[in-house]
């Protein structure tokens, strides 16, 4: 019981409440194998089984049941002793940028460490760093290479990541797609130099555009004028689906997108500190470091 973490009771109620591992997953932010992987370890500790779950279905068991009423008063009462913890250290602000992701409990996570303000100019990942580095910001939420910290005296660790996938039908390989290069490299540098990476790495086709097409309605049209699959960006994409089109999973390798929260090295607010804890411990390696998995030469994160 002593190796029970709040992190996995949180876990076990977003099950509870889904009823669904995949769509707790994607509330959660985290990969499904390190979810089930969690519950797995929360029932090894707590000595008794949470969910009865095969391929058609997941349900409580009865102690599972039995057990969560009591699982969410604990957790408010955890959340309360955050808040008041905030109250009585008078919340040291806390400036954090982003590109486009961030973690979906993030004000829930950093009440109780930090004034949490998330800075309102959204801009590519190289900028945020860059904005780390220079003081404009306290941390950021991008992505990094290894030889950018060196240069920028930044720390890094793993808050999320993205498994990437293409526009298409039916499961692509690697090296039967096609990514997209932007020439405005001032907004899509990050995803240029990665999308050259992997592919040298997996033999993927690169088409240089000029239209912003990266992401948005213009991509599919890309989809459909390209013969191979083209692979997604992990900017997002607000555009819905269109009918004509599928997303399928990139398979050989499967191709990761991991997002760090950067700070400067040699960081001594302790508010900064908190904040990465919270937000970092317990992340796991979300997928990236499984056999087949694929991340670009470089990366904070390889292994």
């Amino acid at each position: 019981m002593a190796n029970v973490e709040l992190r996995q009771l949180r876990y076990f109620v977003a099950v509870a409440e889904e009823l669904n591992f995949g769509r707790a997953a994607e509330r959660l932010l985290i990969a499904g194998p390190s979810l089930s992987q969690q519950i797995k370890a929360l029932e090894r500790d707590l000595g008794v089984c949470l969910f009865d779950r095969d391929r058609r279905s997941v349900s409580l068991t009865p102690a599972g049941a039995a057990l969560l009423p009591h699982t969410r008063a604990l957790l408010e009462r955890a959340d309360d002793l955050r808040r008041l913890a905030g109250r009585l250290s008078g919340s040291e602000p806390v400036r954090l940028g982003y590109v486009n992701w961030l973690p979906a409990d993030l004000v829930a996570r950093t009440s109780a460490v930090a004034q949490l303000h998330v800075d309102a100019w959204i801009a590519p990942s190289h900028t945020q760093a860059a904005r780390v580095a220079d003081g404009s910001l306290d941390l950021a939420v991008c992505w990094v290479r290894t030889q950018d910290l060196e240069r920028l005296g930044l720390q890094a660790r793993l808050i999320g990541a993205d498994r990437l996938y293409a526009v298409a039908t039916g499961d692509v390989r690697a090296q039967d797609t096609v990514v997209l290069l932007d020439d405005d490299t001032t907004s899509w540098w990050s995803w240029n130099v990665y999308a050259e990476q992997l592919a040298h790495d997996t033999g993927a086709r690169t088409v240089h555009i000029s239209d912003g097409g990266i992401t948005g309605p213009a991509f599919f049209d890309h989809v459909r004028r390209s013969r191979r699959p083209v692979i997604n960006s992990p900017k997002g994409q607000a555009a819905p689906l269109p009918p004509d089109l599928v997303r399928r999973p990139v398979v050989t390798p499967e191709v990761y997108w991991a997002w760090s929260l950067v700070q400067r090295a040699g960081e001594v607010r302790s508010a900064v500190r908190a904040v990465v804890d919270v937000l970092c411990d317990g992340v796991g390696d979300l997928g990236i470091h499984a056999p087949g998995a694929w991340l670009p030469d470089g990366d904070a994160h390889r292994q």
